[in-house]
């Protein structure tokens, strides 16, 4: 049995064993068998798809020593290049990795090797590995040679950033972009190998490795050859789900389900027990975020499409759980969800501790979804008071038989029709405040004796943005744990709307409290420079200035 690891083991050997990248092997295979090959190859794709072994499959093709043009594959016993080639111990085939060297120096190295003859194969060939890490002296330094190459050279130049390529080299080169690999090819691929292997691994646990993998053959492959390792010898048993999830720091999606639906109904103790034991489970904060996206991808297609029954990634015991949530979600609520995962992702870059980020998160969520209710209710009441209003035009306007109980009915309506006033006036006097500033909302916590709220907004933020329905800021260690669950209530409770309060990783502007003590030092200073208070120094020389107070009585 090979020592070799299985991605190195599996490796392909033949255009025809590349996995997922059937269009540009049948292209390639054309051009070399009609004689039209490029000066240049630029091959392109995510990590893991085959580009290094495609260079190396193009070396292999060029200089095989029997007829490739005829399909016919090398005689057992004769001498070939192209072992050598898928060796990398070719003498001709010259390997570079502009990762490491990325200079003028090298690439000049490079063209002068360039002017002599291949010693034993038709072609002398360059593979340059992750080329766009090259300089910009090197990709000029390039060019030339790139173009009008010696008749027996040929380029191929691989990368996983085509971006940073300059659109001078890619004008030279004729480029294949290597396809992501779909998850069913990458599974049935996987299963072949745990055939080949005799390994024991369930099917739902080869689907998580097959995901996980997000497209790269190499990863997948790598990714089973660990789990192999998981595997129980002695006792022959079989790798199952939940050791996978072990190993790759996933959470069980089902837990997941549980977890966002108790934040749908704002079960506020069981969505932190819940992420305490998903942290014991030893999550990553990272996964578990972008496990969080995905349930709200499925959510958004079951709202689009009906139902994702015909989703290979979903458990059918999923389905159901993903249908009923998207019942209670609206398109607006799920961007909302969306877009304070994706600002959480950026902020637990920058906090030491991610537990604290997430379970700041979840409250957050849970808290932007109430204001369903409220709306509610300020609807039925509005409704209430058209109802009595119209009763009360049909009093006025009716014209009773009977005198007295219709002076009773319209003094009865006089008194419901001046309560209706002093409610209108009341309201008017209470509307909803205008929050159109940090200092706005300073105000209204004062107005509304929230004091600890006040003095959170005052001493212990800094006001990054502020606009209507969301504020940025940052933070010091001094901020009550309960600041945005408590402002987000008291700000949805007086104002009627739903605001999303968001900790920044910018450090913002000064606090209110500092910006107070900067102003009252630069009053001093100015007080100081006054030539009143130079006259009362001279003759007091130890006075001293403690404050400035503005006399309200003029």
């Amino acid at each position: 049995m090979t020592n070799k690891i299985l991605a190195l083991k599996y490796r392909p050997q033949e255009f025809k064993d590349l996995i997922g990248q059937e269009a540009m092997a049948q292209t390639i295979t054309n051009a070399i068998k009609l004689n039209k090959t490029p000066n240049a190859y630029l091959l392109t794709g995510i990590r893991g798809v085959g580009k290094t072994t495609t260079a190396r499959l193009i070396a292999k093709a060029l200089n095989c020593s029997n007829d490739f043009s005829k399909g016919e594959k090398c005689k057992t016993g004769e001498y070939c290049h192209c072992s050598e080639i898928i060796n990398s111990n070719h003498m001709d085939i010259l390997e570079m990795d502009a990762a490491s060297k990325t200079g003028i120096d090298d690439v000049r190295e490079l063209i002068e090797n360039s002017k002599y003859s291949p010693t034993s194969a038709k072609y002398k060939i360059f593979i340059i590995d992750e080329a766009h890490m090259l300089s910009k002296q090197a990709f000029n330094g390039l060019l030339k040679t790139l173009e009008e190459p010696p008749p027996s050279l040929k380029f191929i130049l691989a990368t996983t950033e085509v971006k940073k390529i300059p659109v001078t080299i890619l004008s030279r080169c004729q480029r294949f972009d290597l396809k992501r690999v779909s998850f069913e090819k990458l599974l049935e691929h996987l299963n072949k190998i745990l055939q080949i292997e005799k390994g024991k691994i369930s099917e739902e646990a080869l689907k998580l490795i097959a995901k996980a993998s997000e497209g790269s053959v190499r990863d997948a492959i790598s990714l089973l050859d660990r789990a192999l390792l998981t595997q129980n010898i002695s006792e022959g048993g079989t790798v199952n789900e939940q050791e996978i999830r072990d190993m790759l720091g996933i959470a069980d999606r089902g837990k997941l389900l549980s977890l966002f639906e108790n934040v749908l109904v704002g079960e506020e103790k069981k969505v932190i027990s819940g992420l305490n034991n998903l942290n014991e489970d030893g999550i990553d904060p990272k996964i578990f975020l972008n496990q969080i996206l995905e349930i709200l991808h499925l959510i958004s297609r079951c709202k689009s499409l009906g139902n994702v029954d015909n989703d290979p990634n979903i458990q059918k015991h999923e389905v159901n759980i993903i249908n009923d949530i998207s019942g209670k979600m609206s398109f607006q609520d799920i961007g909302i969800f969306w877009q304070l995962t994706v600002k959480t992702l950026e902020d637990i870059k920058i906090l030491s501790n991610e537990l604290v980020a997430l379970e700041m998160y979840l409250i957050q969520l849970m808290h932007v979804t109430d204001v369903d209710l409220n709306l509610n209710q300020t609807f039925e009441k509005k409704n209430l008071n058209f109802d009595l209003n119209n009763q009360l035009n049909k009093f006025k306007n009716n014209d009773s038989k009977n005198s007295s109980e219709s002076k009773k009915q319209l003094k009865n309506t006089d008194q419901i029709q001046t309560d209706l006033n002093l409610e209108k006036e009341r309201k008017a006097d209470n509307s909803d405040p205008k929050v159109s500033s940090l200092n706005d909302l300073i105000s209204l916590c004062a107005k509304e004796n929230e004091l600890e709220l006040k003095f959170d907004l005052e001493r212990n933020i800094s006001l990054v943005s502020f606009s209507e329905g969301k504020i940025d800021v940052g933070f010091n260690e001094n901020l009550n744990k309960n600041f945005i669950k408590n402002l987000t209530e008291k700000l949805l409770l007086w104002t009627g709307k739903r605001w999303i309060i968001s900790l920044s990783k910018s450090k913002g502007e000064k606090t209110i409290y500092q910006k107070k003590k900067d102003k009252e030092k630069e009053e001093i200073l100015n007080f100081k420079n006054d030539k009143i208070f130079k006259n009362i120094s001279n003759h007091f020389p130890d006075v001293m200035v403690d404050n400035i107070e503005e006399d309200n009585n003029g």
